[in-house]
């Protein structure tokens, strides 16, 4: 079984914002496949099990804020186990350092800066799990990144912002399906 995580904040105050563009290609993914996504309160989060491409998948977007996505995510790995987090984790979640849309999949690494992925890494006490990062470019001169992440994308991103949430979401199937490195030279730009 694979735990796939979408990470964003809870409410309908965030669900169109930025930071929640994890959630967004998990609900993607969900809706592709047919998985329902229900609240698991002991997970702190919403949770649906399913198949994607053949393989048992959980889909688990954290109900806890971002910065606290790691409580969630342990918390699931515990009661679905006994899952290995290297080969049977993987996360989605957005990223300030790539430009809006480009998809960059990795198979562990650092946080860079982000709270959510850094909790994960924290709570799991390691950091070698795959994970899909979405771009969401810089914000512009004079804007904070937290009021940046926290606004809805542009006019001119939600144009494409369907076909780049699609793209995510094949990045995760190739994920399940393939394997990190054949997705990662699949999705990932030269």
């Amino acid at each position: 079984m694979k735990l796939v995580v979408g990470l964003g904040n809870p409410g309908p105050e965030y669900a169109d914002t930025r930071h929640n563009a994890g959630v967004r290609i998990l609900e993607r993914l969900a809706e592709r496949h047919g998985i329902a996504l229900g609240v698991a309160g002991r997970l702190e989060a919403r949770l649906g099990r399913g198949e994607v491409r053949g393989e048992r998948v959980a889909l688990l977007a954290p109900l806890t804020f971002m910065n606290a996505s790691g409580r969630s995510v342990a918390a699931a790995l515990a009661a679905l186990g006994p899952l290995d987090p290297a080969q049977d984790l993987v996360v989605a979640y957005d990223d300030l350092d790539l430009p809006f849309g480009r998809l960059r999949i990795r198979a562990g690494g650092g946080a860079g800066g982000h709270r959510g992925l850094a909790d994960i890494q924290e709570r799991l006490g390691r950091s070698d799990f795959p994970r899909v990062r979405f771009g969401i470019g810089r914000p512009p001169p004079g804007v904070d990144s937290v009021d940046y992440v926290l606004a809805p994308f542009d006019p001119a991103e939600a144009t494409s912002l369907g076909e780049r949430l699609g793209a995510a979401a094949d990045a995760l199937e190739a994920i399940i399906d393939q394997g990190v490195e054949p997705a990662m030279n699949q999705f990932n730009p030269d």
